[in-house]
């Protein structure tokens, strides 16, 4: 990692509480200034310990008591972690002191009211570096690049003003210092990183969206009724453009109208928020190429395959391949834009890769071809690892919502590099499934989908050779597209119904005994003898592969 000017690394536990402190953490115990870069940021999972990269950040999720904390300390020593975060108030009894110092782990405490999600994410924002294909820190407007917080506290110095940086969702990307000056809605804002929606609500049938889009200048917002009195300070807004586009918006909590002097300062802080914005964008969109190369390269199983893996961390372990797509039968009705499908499949992408990055830090996720493939290194049996890998893609599902449609796979255990091309074979073969074979399920796998993965795959062969319906089922076709009758739809109930006739009958809503007449118009029509396994076997198979169009011949010598 790269440090951006002055003595303190920018990915320092010290920088974390600079950027984060006073609203989201707070240091209760320990030294974060001796701690140097941190490695990265690992959700502590008791039923499932991950591997902890060097020098992580350790989120304790549901640790709460002193002999809890004491315990985890223990374990974070051993594996070199240098802070550990849990649920304020911290329990600092003396033992917890103790095992701090001897851990040599800095304690800190998360606001109550903060999700973990959020932090999680809002930590890996700070860490980012921002600065991608250089061999030296870039800066824009004196300020490291990419470095939303540090460009924050600039503006809110020049407005004496806190402020907040957000995207075109409302939702916060960065923030200033000095928060406990602003309102209680402003502290809800950074809490739960989203303007609250009943805030956002009144923001927006007050027009105040509409009018910041379109306007170049800064938006005055008067503070919302009495009635509503957490938005009790008003705001000035300012849109964030690069050309036509609104990247995001630029918010500070003001006692008033702004002077002149820092209407014009928040309108040049704008411009330079574009192009830190720019350049996060730009070293995102690098870094997700080179990690879906690599991960491409994993995937397949050539000569590349084992420098990949080295490259990402995951050489030398068994893998679980996972994979997610957005179901586009859903998106293609209500946006069928190319761009904005292109969009919701990277906020798909980039919310899993968070999601999978929280429950193992040496996980890997990259977008390749409009899905989403994850490698998850597998501990324990085999089969306890498809099980959680089920519940890890499950518990994403159920966070994603209906907000985006996904469909989700998951792939055996890969124990070489054959087995990670078969494990992206399994995937795609099971969301193929998922989109055009079995629209009640939203997760699979390849075990339990196999007959109609083999189904569609014959459709494919026998789509690429022209094959039509012949014998016995071409004879029904023919009479059904003469006479506007429904034999084929007869065979296929009945069939579906392994010859129950009155189940087969109530699929088609007629009397059981004009059903029986249809079926033996089927038997002497088709000249098919149905008591004869291997004949029902064919037409099952080819109602099921080629999937015939009775529909009325309308030709004039028909």
């Amino acid at each position: 990692m790269q440090h951006a000017g002055g003595a303190r690394p920018r990915s320092s536990l010290g920088r974390v509480l600079d950027d984060l402190g006073a609203t989201l953490l707070d240091l209760a115990h320990g030294d974060p200034e001796h701690a140097g870069e941190l490695g990265g940021v690992v959700i502590h999972d008791p039923l499932d310990r991950p591997v902890l990269p060097s020098r992580a950040l350790v989120l304790g999720v549901g640790v709460e008591t002193a002999d809890q904390v004491v315990e985890l300390l223990g374990e974070l020593h051993r594996q070199g972690a240098v802070g550990l975060v849990v649920r304020a108030p911290v329990p600092l009894t003396d033992d917890v002191r103790r095992a701090a110092d001897e851990a040599g782990v800095a304690l800190l405490g998360l606001s109550r009211g903060a999700p973990w999600g959020h932090l999680a994410e809002m930590l890996r924002s700070v860490l980012a570096e921002g600065d991608v294909g250089t061999a030296e820190p870039e800066s824009l407007g004196g300020l490291p690049s990419g470095d939303l917080f540090a460009v924050a506290n600039a503006i809110a110095a020049l407005l004496d003003a806190p402020v907040t940086i957000e995207d075109r969702s409302a939702r916060v990307l960065a923030f200033s210092g000095r928060q406990d000056e602003a309102d209680p809605s402003r502290v809800e804002t950074i809490l739960g990183r989203q303007v609250p929606e009943r805030y956002f609500r009144i923001l927006t049938d007050r027009g105040v969206f509409r009018d910041l889009h379109r306007s170049e200048q800064p938006v005055f917002i008067e503070p919302v009724d009495a009635e509503h009195e957490g938005f009790s300070k008003p705001r000035v807004a300012i849109a964030v453009r690069a050309g036509d586009e609104v990247l995001g918006s630029i918010w500070a909590a003001v006692p008033g109208p702004l002077s002149d002097e820092r209407t014009e300062a928040l309108r040049d802080s704008a411009k330079l928020v574009a192009l830190h914005l720019l350049r996060v964008r730009a070293g995102a969109d690098v870094q997700r190429r080179v990690r879906a190369d690599l991960l491409s390269s994993a995937l397949e199983g050539g000569p590349g395959a084992h420098e990949a893996l080295e490259r990402l961390g995951l050489s030398g372990q068994r893998l679980l391949v996972l994979g997610i797509a957005l179901d586009e039968r859903d998106l293609a009705v209500a946006d069928p834009d190319a761009a904005s499908l292109v969009h919701e499949r990277r906020r798909l992408s980039d919310a899993f890769a968070l999601h999978l990055g929280s429950v193992h830090a040496r996980s890997a996720a990259a977008e390749i071809g409009g899905v989403t493939y994850g490698l998850l290194p597998l501990t324990g049996p085999s089969e306890q690892g498809e099980a959680r890998a089920l519940r890890i893609v499950e518990d994403f599902l159920d966070r994603v919502g209906d907000r985006l449609p996904t469909l989700a796979a998951v792939g055996p255990v890969a124990s070489d590099l054959s087995g990670l091309a078969h494990g992206r074979s399994a995937v795609d073969r099971t969301l193929r499934v998922l989109r055009e074979g079995r629209t009640d399920l939203r997760v699979g796998r390849l075990d339990e989908l196999q007959g109609e993965a083999l189904v569609l795959e014959l459709r494919d062969l026998a789509t690429s050779r022209g094959d039509r319906p012949s014998g016995a089922l071409a004879r029904l076709v023919d009479y059904d597209r003469r006479h506007r009758s429904s034999l084929v739809a007869t065979l296929r109930a009945w069939l579906d119904a392994f010859g129950d006739v009155v189940t087969a009958s109530g699929t088609l809503f007629v009397h059981p005994n004009t059903f029986r007449y249809r079926l033996r118009r089927v038997v002497e029509v088709a000249e098919v003898d149905l008591d004869d396994p291997d004949q029902r076997f064919a037409l099952m198979l080819q109602l099921r592969v080629l999937r015939p169009d009775t529909r009325p011949d309308t030709r004039p010598d028909a």
